[in-house]
């Protein structure tokens, strides 16, 4: 049986979010399993942002018995608010503390390309965080945002800001990217356990940056998985979704 939309309140206005029908306001031993989104980047984008989240929710929550929750961070599939990672972080932190996520027990935090670091920063600022995964995200922002305006740029045709105007400050907007610090992050996690998965033939994020991650968590344990002849796009890829599934069992 499939999940369904519904809406929180975030920071800068309602959240869609898709829950699986296993998400109810008892708390779940094995806990809840959020993921977090990639960054549109393309063009007219942000609309369908959770394009194919639905359906790994509902493949994830069916065979490892737990809720799974797809908050539709700021900007992004009629969200309210406009792109920032102050913003995300914001919205993630909400969702947390709210039904469905807020249902007790421990939260497994799943992020794909920016909403990597989303993830693992999150997981760093908050201790009910049990584990992280990291699926083709980035190592470090800085070379990323070196140009704001070019990435504000891109962030306007993506359709993530839509606010003539925003953000005011140009540089403290692309300063809030950088101190996502995802490797800074990852030595954060302490001895929770960190899964980082990423495509051998990534073209937007180096392979290099999932082994740097994976370097920098010491005190936990750590899987590192490099899947062969995968690009950036990894969640629809059955290896990676049944990487996920044994991950979280062994885990939980």
């Amino acid at each position: 049986m499939p999940g369904h939309w519904c809406v929180v309140e975030g920071g800068a206005g309602p959240l869609r979010v898709y829950v699986t029908p296993t998400a109810t306001s008892a708390a779940s031993p094995s806990g809840v399993v959020v993921l977090c989104h990639e960054l549109p980047r393309e063009p007219d984008r942000a609309t369908d942002a959770g394009r194919g989240y639905p359906a790994l929710a509902d493949h994830l929550s069916e065979a490892c018995a737990c809720p799974v929750v797809v908050p539709m961070l700021r900007g992004t599939s009629g969200s309210g608010g406009d792109f920032s990672a102050g913003g995300w972080l914001d919205d993630l932190a909400s969702v947390l503390q709210q039904e469905p996520a807020g249902t007790g027990g421990p939260t497994w935090l799943i992020g794909f390309g920016f909403g990597g670091a989303i993830a693992l920063r999150t997981a760093a600022q908050d201790g009910q965080a049990r584990g992280v995964a990291s699926i083709a995200g980035p190592a470090d922002l800085t070379a990323w945002v070196a140009n704001p305006e070019q990435v504000l740029g891109r962030c306007r045709r993506s359709g993530v800001i839509s606010t003539p105007g925003f953000p005011e400050d140009v540089g403290a907007w692309a300063g809030e990217i950088v101190a996502l610090a995802p490797l800074d992050a990852a030595a954060r996690l302490g001895s929770r356990p960190l899964l980082v998965i990423h495509g051998s033939d990534d073209a937007e994020v180096p392979v290099a940056a999932a082994r740097a991650i994976a370097d920098a968590a010491t005190d936990g344990p750590v899987d590192l998985r490099i899947v062969p002849a995968a690009g950036h796009w990894l969640r629809a890829d059955p290896r990676v979704v049944a990487t996920l599934v044994g991950w979280i069992e062994r885990h939980r």
